[in-house]
C-alpha cells in the first residue's frame, strides 16, 4: 500500500470516530462565538494585526542579523545561546545538556514536537512530563496533538475521563471541573522534583534577548521557573527587533487563538534568576532557575526564506484560528499535515520534514480562502498550497487517480479514457 492508500484510510478512520467529531465540534463551536465576541469589543485589534504583519515581514526579512543579536544579549544576561541547524543537531544541544536519567517537565511547545524530542529524551533513560493539560492528555493516551493552541482538542470529556480514570486507579466522571483537579494533584510534585524545565516562546525581543512565554494554565511559568534549569526551544522565525514589536504579538496572539482579551499569563524572561541585593553584588541562581539555555532551530527556515512564496509561511505567529475556521479541519476530525495541523501545517510540514511527508496529504486542502480571509496576518495559503502542489508534480509525486487522469489527457484527449 503506498502513502496515498494509507493516508485515505487514516482519513476514513478519523472521519468515522464519532468521538473525535464529538470533540472537535464543540470546540468549534465555543471557539467561534468566543472569538466573534472578543474581535467586536476590540476594534483596535484590526490596526494591530496588520503592524504585525509589517513587523514580521521586516523581521523575516532580516532574521539573521537579528539572530545574532539576539544570541548575543542572551549571552550578556548570562544565558547560553546556541543554533541548531536541524533537528539532529538541536536534540544533540538539549540531550547533552540534560544527560541521562533526570525528571524533565514540559510545557506546550510545537518546536519540540517538530524534532521529536521527547522520544529521543526517554530513549536516554529521561522521564519526561508535559504539564499542559491538553498535551499531557495526549501523552497519556499515546497520540499526536491535532491542533497548535489545543493540542488535545480532539478528545471529548469522557474519552478524558476514561484516560484520567486508568491513570488514578478510581472511576472519575466526566466533568471537566474534575478532570482539571486531577491533572492539578497529579503534576503538581512533577514541578518541584524536575531536574529540567523545557519550554517555547511565542515571540523573543531581539533587542534585549527577552523571551515571552504566553499561557492561562500557569504551567508554564512553574516549567520555566521551579528546575534548577531552563531551557527554552524555539524557531528563529519567533525574533523580532525589540520590545515593543513583542508587545504588540503579544496583543493579538490570545484573541486570535483563544477568543479572549489577554492570556491569563505573560512571561518575560531575560536571563537566569539573580539578585544584587548584597552589597550591589550579582549573583546569579536565587529563587528560579539557576541555568538558561536557549536553543534557536533553524530545521529548514533558512531555505524557506530564499523562496519568495514560501516565506510567507514565517509569518504565521501559530494562534491556530485558521485550523478551527477550516471546512476540511472540521470533517476529518482535526490534524491534517505532517507535525503541523491544517492548511498552513502543510507548508511547515514540507521545509521542516520533507515533500515526501506531505504528498498524500495536499490534496486535502481545497484551496477555499477561508484561512486567508480570517487570519490575523492575512498569510496566503491558498497560494502556498498551488505553489507547493507544482513542486510535487515536478518531483514525480503524484497519486495513482491523478496519474491515469493525466495520462488519459495526454494518450486519449480526456480524464476518462474514452
Amino acid at each position: 500500500m503506498d502513502i496515498f492508500d494509507l493516508k485515505k484510510e487514516e482519513f476514513i478512520k478519523w472521519i468515522n470516530d464519532e468521538n473525535r467529531r464529538k470533540g472537535i465540534s464543540r470546540a468549534v463551536s465555543s471557539y467561534v462565538i468566543a472569538k466573534e465576541n472578543v474581535l467586536s469589543k476590540m476594534p483596535e485589534l484590526e490596526r494591530i494585526r496588520k503592524e504585525v504583519r509589517k513587523i514580521k515581514e521586516k523581521s523575516i526579512d532580516n532574521i539573521f542579523e537579528l539572530l545574532k543579536m539576539a544570541m548575543e544579549k542572551i549571552e550578556e544576561s548570562h544565558g547560553n545561546a546556541y543554533f541548531a541547524k536541524n533537528s539532529i543537531e538541536a536534540r544533540k544541544i538539549i540531550s547533552d545538556i540534560i544527560g541521562e536519567n533526570k525528571l524533565v517537565i514540559k510545557s506546550k511547545s510545537l518546536t519540540s514536537e517538530e524534532i521529536e524530542l521527547n522520544e529521543f529524551l526517554e530513549e536516554h533513560g529521561n522521564k519526561v512530563f508535559e504539564t499542559d493539560l491538553g498535551e499531557f492528555i495526549i501523552q497519556l493516551r499515546k497520540e499526536r496533538p491535532t491542533h497548535i493552541i489545543n493540542p488535545s482538542v480532539h478528545v471529548p470529556r469522557e474519552e478524558v475521563a476514561k484516560t484520567f480514570s486508568k491513570l488514578i486507579g478510581r472511576e472519575v466522571k466526566p466533568e471537566i471541573k474534575e478532570l482539571v483537579k486531577i491533572a492539578r494533584e497529579y503534576l503538581r510534585d512533577k514541578f518541584f522534583k524536575a531536574d529540567v524545565g523545557i519550554t517555547g516562546a511565542n515571540v523573543i525581543a531581539a533587542n534585549t534577548g527577552t523571551l515571552f512565554i504566553i499561557e492561562n494554565e500557569g504551567n508554564a511559568r512553574f516549567v520555566s521557573n521551579a528546575p534548577p534549569i531552563h531551557i527554552c526551544i524555539v524557531g528563529i522565525e519567533k525574533i523580532v527587533p525589540n520590545l515593543e514589536d513583542a508587545f504588540k504579538i503579544v496583543q493579538i496572539l490570545p484573541p486570535y487563538a483563544t477568543g479572549i482579551p489577554m492570556s491569563a499569563y505573560v512571561s518575560m524572561i531575560t536571563s537566569p534568576s539573580r539578585t544584587a541585593d548584597i552589597e550591589k553584588t550579582l549573583v546569579y541562581g536565587v529563587h528560579g532557575p539557576k541555568e538558561l539555555h536557549v536553543v534557536f532551530l533553524d530545521n529548514g527556515r533558512s531555505e524557506v526564506i530564499k523562496d519568495p512564496i514560501l516565506k510567507e509561511a514565517l509569518y504565521c505567529i501559530k494562534c491556530g484560528g485558521c485550523m478551527y475556521e477550516c471546512p476540511v479541519y472540521r470533517v476529518v476530525g482535526g490534524s491534517f499535515g505532517y507535525n503541523y495541523f491544517g492548511g498552513i501545517g502543510i507548508i511547515w510540514s514540507a521545509f521542516t520534514s520533507g515533500m515526501e511527508k506531505i504528498a498524500a496529504i495536499i490534496d486535502v486542502c481545497t484551496k477555499c480562502g477561508r484561512c486567508k480571509e480570517l487570519c490575523p496576518l492575512e498569510i496566503d495559503v491558498p497560494k502556498m498550497i498551488e505553489y507547493l502542489k507544482i513542486k510535487l508534480v515536478e518531483k514525480g509525486y503524484i497519486s495513482k487517480r491523478h496519474r491515469e487522469i493525466r495520462d488519459n489527457i495526454i494518450n486519449k484527449n480526456n480524464p476518462f479514457g474514452e
